[in-house]
């Protein structure tokens, strides 16, 4: 028991440090090339980065962990060489040398959450309607570093966000040697390719509509924090609003188990997404009444919180044995990584020529496609049922 519970902390501060960088990164990071004097479009570029490389990179790394058998072991390289390459934004402030910096970190940053997320679910084993509850402390560390960068900020310059981000990368690397060894179980579809798998009418709708859900994101995290300052809010102030949503987040994580069982991911995901129609739409049109944005970012429950444990959960019941670290890293490539890389790139543009609310609202547009598509497939699936 006491090994279960050590285990327990150990990949819960794996994830608490995982996505205390994204909360150093995501509201911030903007802020800091914009203090260096970059363009919205050369933003926007380097913003993309990220998401460009969590499409490339887990595909080459799911590959090679389920190939040896060595996840941990590949989680552990990549934490090593993504914090060795992170030192690389103290020596640049020119945009190529920033651009090859975040791509070489990036490029191993992102290669380890989904193969932590595949041994997560190997520990867990039949108990996956508690990923929420582990999952939750990655939210608490965001939560962390959002709040206290945002107040940090109304009194020291932005620059200090490279130190914190160097700190955060430690713990990283420090808790990649922390995890525990599973063992991958063996499934009937080990034989298959996993093309055959993946070419299933539900595994596509699924990938399409987060695809599009994450493309729906992308302004969000390139622009809302850029666009929150512009408006008249005080650093700290955006940081308040990013951590309300990662708040609210984990009230939903801990109440997967029950929504899981009440209503299944498939309604779940359906929810998020027309949830996600209106939180896109008040903050393109509401951002100068402060009532509309607090609700607009209670909403990133579902459109964050519900999406990702219900997403994870039908990955995870899709790619079996063999197929985990790849399912879950292809799954992060065509949609978190290429969804987000399309949304930020287009961000630019969009926001210089037509402005934020034309933006936001084609954020709007996209969750409100992913919904027309897990839609269609429920009904299909209902009648498949029904014959």
């Amino acid at each position: 028991m006491s090994s279960t519970k050590n285990y327990y902390w150990r990949i819960a501060g794996f994830y608490f440090f995982y996505y205390a960088f994204v909360g150093t990164f995501a509201p911030y990071w903007s802020l800091y090339l914009k203090s260096i004097y970059f363009s919205a479009i050369e933003i926007a570029i380097l913003m993309s980065v990220q998401p460009v490389m969590r499409m490339i990179a887990p595909n080459l790394w799911g590959w090679l962990a389920d190939r040896t058998g060595k996840r941990l072991r590949v989680v552990q390289i990549a934490a090593t060489l993504s914090t060795l390459f992170y030192l690389g934004v103290f020596a640049t402030t020119s945009f190529w040398s920033m651009l090859l910096v975040l791509g070489l970190m990036g490029f191993f940053w992102s290669a380890s959450i989904p193969l932590v997320e595949a041994i997560t679910f190997t520990w867990l084993g039949k108990r996956v309607a508690r990923y929420g509850r582990i999952r939750s402390w990655g939210s608490v560390g965001f939560i962390i570093a959002v709040l206290g960068l945002g107040f940090a900020f109304d009194y020291i310059v932005i620059g200090w966000l490279l130190w914190a981000g160097l700190f955060v990368m430690l713990g990283i690397l420090f808790f990649s040697r922390l995890l525990p060894h599973t063992e991958v179980p063996a499934h009937h579809t080990d034989h298959q390719p996993i093309r055959k798998i993946m070419l299933q009418p539900r595994v596509l709708a699924l990938f399409g509509a987060c695809f599009l859900m994450s493309v729906a994101h992308g302004p969000y995290y390139t622009f809302f924090s850029i666009y929150l300052v512009e408006h008249g809010y005080a650093k700290s102030a955006v940081g308040g609003l990013w951590a309300l949503g990662v708040i609210c987040e984990i009230g939903v994580f801990f109440l997967m188990p029950w929504l899981v069982q009440r209503y299944g991911f498939a309604r779940i995901l359906i929810g998020s997404l027309g949830l996600a129609v209106l939180r896109f739409l008040l903050i393109g049109w509401g951002v100068d009444f402060l009532l509309l944005l607090l609700l607009a970012q209670m909403l990133h429950a579902a459109t964050f919180g519900a999406h990702h444990a219900a997403s994870l959960g039908l990955v995870h019941e899709f790619f079996q044995g063999r197929h985990q670290s790849r399912g879950q890293a292809l799954f992060g490539s065509l949609t978190f990584g290429a969804g987000n890389m399309l949304g930020g790139l287009a961000s630019g543009p969009i926001w210089q020529h037509y402005g934020a609310s034309v933006l936001y609202s084609c954020s709007a547009g996209a969750a409100l496609l992913g919904l027309l598509l897990m839609w269609w497939k429920l009904g299909m699936a209902k009648t498949q049922q029904a014959t």
